[in-house]
């Protein structure tokens, strides 16, 4: 038995060293542990590697017990725990100044100066509440920007840890952040870079139990998550509370962006795209591979866009959508009409 646990720390620690994420590494030692328990099931009593590996099956089966026990009682108790941070985090009271004080008034002029802005703009910031999925390639620096924009509220919702190979393209998060859970390492750069704001972190998947709850406590949406379920899922909440979405998404060395927000007639993300695509058509990240200041580029647009919502500057990208090309330096924009039969927009 020694020997398997011994085989099992060294996979442990290469995986570590080549930068494989966390799950990768505990499928690797999960199967490990299926080809243990396979030998014990097929060699005879008293060969050699059942003699090596802990001689009985039993053994192994009782360890893979108690393991999986500990690790659903880690599951339930992680689900019991975000379920009960969300829900003090949504009510607990922030109290404002009525007025910025001096060293704010110092931070925040570029913005009182912009005419488009100016001082009530800087106020509405200052009360708006916007969430974030995803503190990821376009939740970093969408963050960081909403932040030092003075932001008053924004909440964060990603149950991802920091690895390795985020820190390529996500810069919000360190080196020494790695293994903590992302949206603390995003709430430590925030505070650091801006006292004045007010962070609230959810470490946890965004699910449809919470998504409602949540969501109606901002006045804006960004959504910067990697996977349809959860944009199809945030879309239909968004628009169901009237609430606008600034959607991001990337390949590559092109991103997109558009603002969804039927309460205004425009339309939403599922008039756009009714489906999802079929597996292998739309690769993540991690598959196709990104540049790395795209995300930059993009999540940096997202915030302008929730900044324009909340101040009423310009025009926002309802019925449009921004597309870049990093690879030509080309940016061009798209109409987008509501679809008839929408289920989000009709249901």
């Amino acid at each position: 038995m020694l020997l398997v646990l011994i085989m099992a720390g060294a996979l442990w620690g290469i995986g570590s060293l080549m930068g494989a994420p966390r799950q990768a590494r505990l499928y690797m030692i999960g199967l490990l542990f299926v080809a243990v328990l396979g030998l014990h099931l097929v060699l005879p009593d008293g060969h050699p590697l059942r003699m090596a590996t802990g001689e009985s099956a039993a053994l192994w089966l009782i360890f893979g017990g108690f393991v999986g026990l500990v690790l659903l009682y880690r599951a339930v108790l992680g689900r019991v725990r975000a379920k009960a941070t969300l829900r003090e985090t949504a009510e607990a009271p922030l109290v404002r100044a009525d007025r910025f004080s001096e060293a704010e008034l110092e931070r925040y002029a570029r913005h009182i100066v912009l005419r488009e802005i100016g001082g009530p703009g800087q106020k509405a910031l200052q009360h708006g509440r916007v969430l974030v999925i995803g503190a990821g390639g376009l939740g970093a620096p969408a963050l960081q920007y909403l932040a030092a924009a003075g932001v008053g509220t924004i909440g964060v919702i990603d149950d991802d840890l920091v690895e390795n190979a985020n820190l390529q393209r996500q810069v919000i998060h360190r080196d020494r952040d790695i293994g903590q859970p992302k949206v603390f390492s995003a709430e430590a750069a925030m505070k650091a870079q801006n006292p004045y704001v007010s962070v609230k972190p959810y470490h946890r998947r965004l699910e449809a139990d919470v998504a409602a709850e949540l969501f109606a406590d901002y006045d804006v949406i960004l959504d910067g998550t990697d996977n349809f379920a959860t944009r199809y899922l945030a879309n239909r909440v968004a628009a169901s509370l009237g609430k606008p979405l600034v959607s991001g998404a990337l390949s590559q060395w092109e991103g997109q962006l558009s603002v969804f927000d039927p309460s205004s007639g425009t339309p939403c993300y599922q008039c756009i795209f009714p489906e999802a695509p079929a597996a292998g058509l739309a690769p993540s990240c991690a598959e196709a591979g990104v540049l790395g200041p795209l995300p930059g580029v993009v999540g940096a647009m997202m915030a302008v866009e929730a900044i324009k919502v909340l101040t009423g500057a310009g025009q926002a990208l309802r019925g449009e959508m921004l597309i870049y090309d990093a690879l030509w330096g080309e940016t061009r924009k798209i109409a987008l009409k509501r679809r008839d039969g929408c289920s989000v927009c009709d249901g």
